[in-house]
């Protein structure tokens, strides 16, 4: 496992772990790794110093656990996911359709998340559908 300390093109810095280097670029190179804190899949690797451990018997320990949040950013974004999740449908790819059915009153008013390209989020801003991009990636279900 490598840690990499991390800084996206609006230059949020934040550190995340990776199987390899050779993961880490394969990763990147697919688009699956994004800020922690705006979503911008338009990350590079920042500048970091190595970590020197003082005592050479045992392994350098991380101050928290990989699970706690970095930051405060990083725990706002964290009780924003949970906020979206707990409060709102999960409908995947078909956002863009239900987004449209509830703005046009062909389905039921509810709070819905779930997944646009760029350009199908532009046409239902162009066409007056209230929507706004999540500063995170939503888990997918599978089942």
């Amino acid at each position: 496992m490598i840690n990499y300390a991390l800084k996206c093109d609006q230059d949020h810095r934040f550190e995340s772990w990776f199987q390899s280097a050779d993961a880490f670029d394969k990763l990147k190179s697919a688009g699956m790794v994004s800020c922690a804190v705006c979503g911008s899949t338009h990350v590079d690797k920042a500048i970091m110093s190595p970590r020197v451990s003082q005592n050479t018997k045992a392994p350098a320990r991380m101050d928290r656990p990989l699970s706690q949040p970095a930051s405060p950013a990083e725990q706002a974004l964290a009780e924003l996911k949970a906020h979206v999740e707990k409060n709102s449908d999960y409908v995947g790819r078909d956002f863009v359709k239900e987004a449209r059915a509830m703005h046009e009153g062909s389905a039921p008013e509810r709070a819905i998340h779930g997944e646009a390209r760029p350009e199908e989020a532009r046409k239902l801003i162009e066409d007056g559908v209230p929507v706004a991009p999540l500063p995170f990636r939503p888990n997918r279900k599978s089942n």
